[in-house]
Parts: C-alpha cells; sequence; structure tokens
C-alpha cells in the first residue's frame, strides 16, 4: 500500500560562514542592523518534509506519495524524484509561484541564521487528500497553516489512519486548532521542544494528549533517543550510535520515514520507531536531508546490531 505525505517541497541552500556571527554584529546596534557576511562554502539541496520522508521511505522499499504544491522552477527536483522513481502525480506546480526555499547561515559555533521563501507551499490547500484505495495510511508534516489544516480533516472524513507531525509548523496553530488535528490523528509525533510548545498552547499534559489520540505519541529527543507513550504505558527508544555527526538537517524526516514504513506493515509501534532511530543515525552521518544512501539490508543488519534482534519483515 502506498502512503501519502502531506508536506512540504523545498530547495535548501545550506551557507558557510567561516567566522563568528557575534564577532560582526555590535550588540547596542541591533535596533539599526545592516551585516553582510561572505560566505564562500554554499549547497543546495534537495528538501522540505514531504520530499525528505518520501527518499528515505522509497529507499526502505516503501511507496510513498508526496503531496505539495511547488512553483515554476521545479525541474530539478522533480527529475531528481524521477529518477529515484518517487511519484509526482499528487505534486501540483503552480506557474505564478516559486517553489519553496530555504537559506540558511551557519557560522563556526553552529549558530544558524535562517529565512524562508514559502511560494508555492502556501497554496498547498488547492489540493484535498481524496479517498485512494491503495493509500491507508498518511501523515500531515509541516506544510502551509490552512493545508495541514484542512487535510487533517479531509483524511479524518476519508477514514485514512494518520500521523500529525506539526514540526516547525507548530506556532502558526492556537491551541484550539492544535488540539482539533490532535483529535483526528492516530498518531502524534514531536521533538521535545515541539512537546513543551504543544503543551503550552494546549493546555494540555500527556494524559490529555492520550486521550485524544486512538493510537499514542512519539516524542523524540536528539541522540537521548525517543520515546513511545500509549494507553497501555511508555517504552523508551534508545538512539543508534551514528558513524559520524555532520549534518542534523532533515533526521527527523528519516525517522518518520521508518516509523511510517512499520506502521504500515503493522509492525509493533516500538519496532517502527527503533527503525526510525536507525535512519535518523544514518541520516546524521551526512551533509543534506537526501543526500544518505542505504539499502534495505544494511538498514537490517544495523537494526539487529543495535538492537540485538531481527527486523520484522
Amino acid at each position: 500500500m502506498a502512503i501519502l505525505i502531506c508536506g512540504s517541497i523545498a530547495y535548501d541552500n545550506i551557507m558557510v560562514f567561516p567566522e563568528r556571527f557575534r564577532d560582526h554584529i555590535l550588540p547596542d546596534k541591533t535596533h539599526m542592523l545592516n551585516v553582510a557576511f561572505l560566505v564562500p562554502e554554499l549547497h543546495r539541496y534537495f528538501g522540505g518534509c514531504a520530499g525528505n520522508i518520501a527518499y528515505s521511505l522509497k529507499k526502505l522499499g516503501g511507496e510513498p506519495v508526496p503531496m505539495a504544491t511547488v512553483g515554476s522552477d521545479f525541474d530539478d527536483y522533480e527529475r531528481h524524484l524521477d529518477h529515484l522513481d518517487i511519484r509526482t502525480d499528487r505534486i501540483e506546480r503552480l506557474a505564478d509561484f516559486w517553489t519553496a526555499q530555504a537559506y540558511i547561515t551557519t557560522d563556526i559555533d553552529d549558530n544558524q541564521i535562517t529565512a524562508f521563501h514559502p511560494g508555492a507551499m502556501n497554496e498547498a490547500h488547492r489540493q484535498r487528500t481524496g479517498t485512494d484505495p491503495d493509500i491507508r495510511l498518511a501523515i500531515v508534516s509541516p506544510d502551509g497553516k490552512q493545508a495541514m489544516l484542512e487535510h487533517s480533516a479531509q483524511l479524518a472524513e476519508a477514514g485514512i489512519a494518520h500521523v500529525f507531525d506539526p514540526g516547525q509548523g507548530l506556532p502558526l496553530f492556537s491551541g484550539e486548532e492544535l488540539t482539533a488535528m490532535i483529535r483526528r490523528a492516530d498518531w502524534l509525533t514531536v521533538n521535545s521542544y515541539e512537546w513543551e510548545m504543544l503543551k503550552n498552547r494546549t493546555g494540555m499534559d500527556r494524559d490529555g494528549v492520550l486521550d485524544c489520540l486512538s493510537s499514542g505519541l512519539i516524542i523524540t529527543h536528539g541522540g537521548q533517543g525517543s520515546e513511545l507513550l500509549t494507553r497501555d504505558g511508555a517504552e523508551s527508544i534508545p538512539a543508534v550510535a551514528p558513524a559520524a555527526i555532520h549534518d542534523p538537517t532533515g533526521c527527523g524526516d528519516a525517522y518518520r520515514a521508518g516509523l511510517l514504513f512499520g506502521l504500515e506493515r503493522g509492525w509493533q509501534p516500538a519496532d517502527a520507531c527503533r527503525l526510525g532511530s536507525v535512519l535518523g543515525a544514518i541520516k546524521i552521518a551526512h551533509p543534506g536531508p537526501q543526500q544518505h544512501d542505504f539499502t534495505p539490508q544494511e538498514v537490517a543488519a544495523r537494526y539487529e546490531a543495535a538492537f540485538e534482534r531481527a527486523m520484522p519483515a
């Protein structure tokens, strides 16, 4: 079965400033800031949550169906997806917009200054999730605000099980909106920072959130692993040691690809989370969100080595 991935497709422009921002910003002049950083190193990557999740999911052997709106500059990305044999029939191109773009400058202390142009992403609500009988599982990941609200409602109305992954889009929503989307979802996944923000916005604690969900809650903690919480209890999922730590960009999306792969196949949720941990470790050893490469056999070997059990079939 295919997995519908509602979310953004974007170009990530990563620049490296080989000094420290703090040495070029005068604290007493921030009200009239006018600085320029010479960035001799520039990398342009294929990114966006839908694209990143689809990339890892396809390499696992899954059938991702990214649903997104893109701009007139989508040609390079489309060729990339075609090369990976990832479906593009649910990606709508809008001639009057640019594809979403992130511009990220990092200094030698790993501080970042980011500018994000949403472009066509803000028009994602033009698409409907539909009732494709081949799709039994979906994810609502960061996208335009209206699109996330509408796609959440459409999936619930169609009876399609889905994961709600508010991610960096979480600050866009009120507590009432977040609560409504949580109630429609089967699973909620957030990182530890987003979890604290979500609790503040909704006024709900763990028990309150779990009462809203039909399946459960997953909280990721980066190098400290993740937590799987259901009404039956909590389970700690350890992180997998990476071969190197190069770039965390896209690690959360890699984790979610593993989670979706396992859930779609009917695995125990803890096993799906363990697969997410393996993919996060593989991703962090490589630059950019779609530069890591692996085979399903290599992933199975990493899974068994990390958890001393065979990966489910």
